[in-house]
């Protein structure tokens, strides 16, 4: 089947907070491109989220791998998790530091009995792989602490890249799905404080549907967001009706969030109720994004 491909760079307040509108659809289009081409060499849909994940890590004006937020006592401390829809199996790492790719952890441990470690495994299991030591702060993120700290931390998030988690989903040309999510955290949050990226809450796959979530990690959780889409995509829902019910559901709430979805056949969804979602997809046809979506609650297919 034709592959299809969306990524996000996380949910957020302005296009400005990452260099205005020309700069972010630049970014996310680029990493596009270079994961349809790895698909339509064959790639498998592990493959291509993995590399999607990579090169949205390397991003510094998204909060995952390099230019990850700082939490309260100056440290970062990063999740990802990826899963893979015909098995249904789910891997990720918690709370991990010093590594450039965090989704690297979480597709080896694909392979291992024990597929969701934290803190102190998940720098066990680097170490045993010889992963090189890495820093991935950046001066603008220390600066933005070192700012909050004179305050007291004050503020519940980073404000400028908080909810800026990022993810990719894929079909592959055998139709296989997969989804990944990677993520800095919020921002000046309690040490050890764990993110719905690492969960099924905001990363999930069956052979129906893929999601990747972004956004308040509390929120998300207590939606189960990505799995309640999938269940109901996988329960004879379209996935853009999955999509929007869920999000109906979640409204009433006030939840703070957003999320991108491939179905099985191919079908491409999105929703959420920040006002900008970084997300941009590649249909088959072309690349569209959804840097210019109405502020507000929103939920479309392309």
């Amino acid at each position: 089947m034709q592959p299809k491909v969306i990524i996000h760079g996380g949910a957020g307040r302005s296009l400005e907070d990452k260099g205005g509108l020309e700069p972010v659809r630049r970014s996310l289009h680029g990493v596009v491109e270079q994961v349809y081409a790895r698909l339509l060499t064959g790639a498998s849909a592990m493959e291509a989220v993995a590399l999607g994940c990579q090169l949205l890590e390397d991003e510094p004006r998204f909060n995952a791998g390099t230019g990850s937020v700082l939490q309260s006592d100056g440290q970062i401390r990063m999740s990802a998790s990826i899963m893979e829809g015909r098995s249904q199996r789910f891997s990720g790492v918690i709370n991990v530091s010093r590594v450039r790719h965090p989704i690297n952890l979480a597709v080896y441990l694909q392979q291992e009995r024990d597929r969701v470690l934290s803190d102190y495994g998940a720098a066990e299991l680097a170490r045993e792989l010889a992963v090189p030591v890495y820093n991935p702060l950046t001066t603008e993120r220390l600066m933005e602490w070192q700012r909050e700290r004179e305050d007291n931390f004050t503020k519940n998030m980073a404000g400028v890249v908080s909810r800026s988690t990022i993810g990719v989903v894929v079909v592959d040309q055998a139709g296989r799905l997969a989804a990944g999510t990677s993520t800095g955290g919020k921002g000046f949050e309690r040490i050890g404080r764990v993110s719905d990226s690492a969960t099924p809450a905001g990363n999930y796959a069956n052979a129906h549907a893929a999601v990747s979530c972004t956004g308040i990690g509390e929120d998300i959780l207590e939606e189960c967001l990505a799995a309640r889409i999938v269940v109901r995509a996988t329960d004879g829902l379209s996935l853009g009706d999955a999509m929007h019910r869920s999000f109906q559901e979640a409204q009433g709430r006030q939840r703070d969030f957003g999320a991108i979805a491939i179905s099985a056949g191919g079908a491409i969804a999105w929703g959420k109720t920040s006002d900008v979602l970084f997300a941009a997809y590649h249909n088959g046809e072309q690349i569209h994004d959804t840097l210019e979506l109405a502020v507000g609650t929103v939920v479309g297919c392309g």
